[in-house]
């Protein structure tokens, strides 16, 4: 007997601090529930800004759809043309370089040179007088129509390479400007063809054949003259 009273009173220590543990356990959610449900009633005010409506949302203000702006007009960065025109015999050039378009006819008798420019691969030029050029370029083409004192062709030109084009020299000689343009054209079957006009102020010349194949070499006019010819690079910045 005096072995178990140590045990038994252990275990009635054991037994009372387990009891103590279970409700504090017990007790300890409902503390927590209390302060829960405490915390989760609304206050006075929250209870006044509750029942009051709430303010209107900010109005979104779409922007007007703008008109798209218009895209700027393309030009061809570089390209030459040269062909002749119906119903004349002669033969027309036309260059353009960013915009910057020139064009020239001529038939060995008679020539006219033309300015202006390229926009969407319209060409809209214009020359002396009344003298002028329009059409389309593009798919490897120049097509339009040329008017020279008061006559009206059309024309068909293909895009060409060096040496075929346009050259022109200027030069100043005895007092009188003198000016010469040639065309130069490969043929499909060999060759060349070329036409040019060369003048003294309003007396036209006799104007020497360009070296076809190296077509800026100089060429004498007489025997007092020569003349350094230009490829269209060389001249186009000048005529606008």
């Amino acid at each position: 007997m005096s072995r178990l009273g140590p045990v038994i009173t252990l275990t009635a220590g054991a037994a009372l601090a387990v009891g103590l543990g279970v409700a504090s356990i017990t007790a300890t959610p409902a503390a927590n529930t209390t302060a829960a449900a405490t915390s989760n009633e609304p206050s006075a005010t929250e209870t006044t800004a509750a029942a009051e409506p709430s303010a209107e949302p900010a109005a979104t203000v779409t922007p007007e759809p703008t008109e798209t702006a218009e895209a700027a007009p393309k030009t061809i960065d570089k390209a030459d043309y040269g062909g002749y025109v119906r119903g004349n015999g002669g033969l027309i050039a036309i260059s353009t370089r960013d915009g910057k378009t020139i064009g020239y006819f001529c038939d060995g008798k008679s020539e006219a040179w033309f300015k202006g420019n390229e926009k969407d691969g319209k060409i809209t030029l214009r020359g002396f007088g009344a003298a002028a050029v329009g059409g389309t370029l593009g798919g490897g083409k120049a097509t339009g129509w040329l008017k020279i004192g008061g006559k009206k062709w059309t024309f068909a030109a293909n895009t060409v390479v060096k040496p075929s084009g346009l050259y022109r020299a200027t030069a100043q000689v005895r007092g009188a400007k003198l000016r010469a343009g040639w065309i130069v054209l490969k043929r499909p079957q060999g060759g060349f063809t070329q036409v040019g006009a060369a003048f003294a102020d309003e007396k036209q010349l006799q104007i020497p054949q360009l070296n076809a194949y190296q077509p800026t070499e100089p060429v004498p006019l007489d025997d007092d003259t020569t003349l350094y010819p230009k490829d269209v690079d060389g001249f186009i910045q000048e005529m606008q």
